[in-house]
């Protein structure tokens, strides 16, 4: 049995389609905030609850005795924790969801974990823990201790948050560090998306830094390969320098490319200009970021590998099938 987190967004999506058509029985728990359509996150729910093997609980995960509940009644062999609040910018305006999904969500699910003892726990932290560094690429040794934003400072607490409960009660923890995920039934508050609804509507898009900003896009099936061939890799305390069974992996493409050359290819996609707006760095992103996944291929063989323009093909087509378009 494998709880998933926030498994009506983008990645915990993906990810439990995956492992229900591979025959596990999953769980999965999600609230449907309204960050983006909700609408959406239904779309894929429903997809999931077409699987005999999926039960779906619509629940809130900062609601501690919800959580305790959910793991009392199936005891999951496995947790993998991808529900928080995302998006860096919108932790300027409504600080209060971060620290109540990232923080106070992410230490029920540890509390919960303490007592019913899951083999392994997975859990999403971000690539935005490195801030502006200026190490390149960003490797897992990076101390990664001056995140920009706090969005950014919550995911590094859960690295923190993680690494005390793994040490403290011998819980088997690994944490992933995404690199801009992408691809069908992504979210609308990313650039590519945004990008590819503002060119067919003819909108103008904004570009920060006069499209010199540059993003390590990862396609969200590496994502679920590199997930799925970690579930089993539980990290051992007697091989590490650390007490703790403990890890963090990069997961990224490797390949940081300009937003401008993002936008190129979805022109040549779409077969239509888009309307460029140049403006200022918003607060709180950063100029770049770019994956070291050396330690992630040791572990599993495997590191993420598709190309931007093939990602975005299939993101696209997807896009015209979801939104009924004609081109």
């Amino acid at each position: 049995m494998i709880l998933v987190t926030g498994s009506a967004g983008f990645i915990g999506f993906h990810l439990s389609l995956k492992l229900l058509e591979k025959g596990y029985d999953v769980v999965g728990i999600d609230n449907m905030n309204n960050y983006y359509d909700p609408k959406l996150k239904e779309n894929r729910n429903s997809i999931l609850t077409k699987f005999p093997n999926y039960r779906f609980h619509y629940m809130d995960i900062k609601d501690k005795a919800s959580v305790t509940n959910i793991f009392d009644k199936y005891r999951p062999e496995y947790v993998i924790h991808l529900a928080a609040q995302a998006g860096v910018r919108y932790s300027f305006i409504n600080p209060d969801a971060y620290i109540e999904s990232n923080i106070l969500g992410f230490y029920n699910i540890l509390e919960a974990c303490k007592i019913f003892k899951p083999k392994h726990l997975l859990f999403a932290s971000s690539s935005s823990v490195y801030g502006n560094s200026q190490e390149l690429p960003f490797s897992i040794e990076d101390r990664a201790d001056k995140p920009i934003s706090l969005y950014a400072a919550t995911k590094r607490s859960n690295e923190l948050f993680a690494y005390v409960y793994s040490y403290t009660y011998g819980i088997p923890t690994t944490g992933l560090r995404f690199f801009t995920v992408y691809g069908p039934w992504g979210r609308p508050d990313m650039a590519y998306f945004k990008f590819t609804k503002s060119i067919l509507e003819d909108k103008q898009i904004e570009l920060y830094n006069n499209g010199c900003v540059k993003r390590d896009f990862t396609y969200i099936d590496d994502i679920t390969e590199s997930l799925i061939r970690l579930i089993d890799k539980i990290p051992n305390n007697e091989k590490s320098q650390n007490k703790a069974p403990y890890k963090v992996y990069n997961i990224g493409n490797k390949h940081p490319i300009d937003v401008e050359e993002l936008v190129n290819i979805l022109e040549r996609i779409i077969g239509k200009k888009a309307k460029r707006v140049y403006k200022e760095l918003p607060e709180g992103d950063v100029l770049i970021t770019y994956a070291d996944t050396t330690e992630l291929e040791k572990a599993i063989g495997f590191s993420p590998k598709t190309q931007l323009e093939e990602g975005l093909k299939k993101f696209y087509e997807w896009y015209k099938t979801y939104y009924g378009i004609e081109v």
